[in-house]
């Protein structure tokens, strides 16, 4: 009864995440605005509210939060939201004259939309898989979400991609719980979505040392409290 409940629950989550998505990409829908950041939040929506709807309707106790296991709410906002922001928008600003304030934030919001799902529903759904087998799922229901169907070569670079995102993605979500972390780790690709140039890359790498030592860092240092 279980295992039928648990797969219920996959299943309407799934139609309602790729059904907002088709509506989102391969229709007018979106038609009735102009504005980029409202249609860049829309597609990327369908994981959260399948998620919502589905831990509603069957009743699943899921542990999803924003701040996770750290103490209060400002500290993943400010190490993987607030941070992030404040340096790209700066090398951007000296660059080229602007800071994507908006844009950035809503980057992170994307991002934090589709790891209510991938993460916070689904990885926790199958976390009683072999992890090879949870990861391998999640990536390819998470690349078939995107209706990019070619069999070119980028795309089975982006598989592979998403691959390494819901293994390594998926330990962030494990050490911490937090869906702002995982969303500023699902962001890192999206920040930089005109190309990876020398730049890019070194941000990305600035980026993942410091949230990886941080996470390290913070982990041992609670481990320590809780033996005080």
């Amino acid at each position: 009864m279980k295992e039928r409940k648990r797969l219920g629950s996959i299943i309407v989550f799934y139609v309602i995440a790729i059904l907002f998505r088709f509506l989102a990409v391969k229709t007018h829908l979106l038609d009735f605005t102009d504005n980029e950041f409202i249609k860049i939040l829309l597609r990327g929506i369908g994981p959260a509210i399948g998620a919502f709807v589905s831990v509603k309707l069957f009743n699943i106790p899921l542990r999803i939060s924003l701040k996770g296991n750290y103490r209060n709410l400002f500290l993943p906002l400010f190490v993987f939201w607030i941070f992030p922001v404040v340096l790209i928008g700066t090398v951007s600003y000296i660059q080229q004259g602007q800071f994507p304030f908006v844009l950035l934030f809503t980057v992170l919001v994307y991002g934090l939309l589709e790891e209510i799902g991938w993460r916070g529903f689904l990885q926790e759904q199958l976390k009683d898989l072999p992890k090879l087998q949870s990861i391998t799922m999640i990536a390819v229901l998470w690349f078939i979400w995107h209706l990019n169907f070619e069999f070119t070569r980028s795309n089975m670079i982006f598989l592979g991609v998403l691959f390494l995102g819901s293994w390594g993605i998926g330990k962030v979500y494990s050490k911490t719980y937090s869906l702002l972390a995982v969303a500023g780790f699902h962001s890192l690709n999206n920040f930089f979505r005109h190309g990876l140039h020398q730049t890019e890359l070194i941000l990305i790498v600035i980026l993942l040392a410091i949230w990886i030592g941080f996470i390290i860092r913070y982990d041992s240092y609670k481990k320590y409290q809780d033996i005080q």
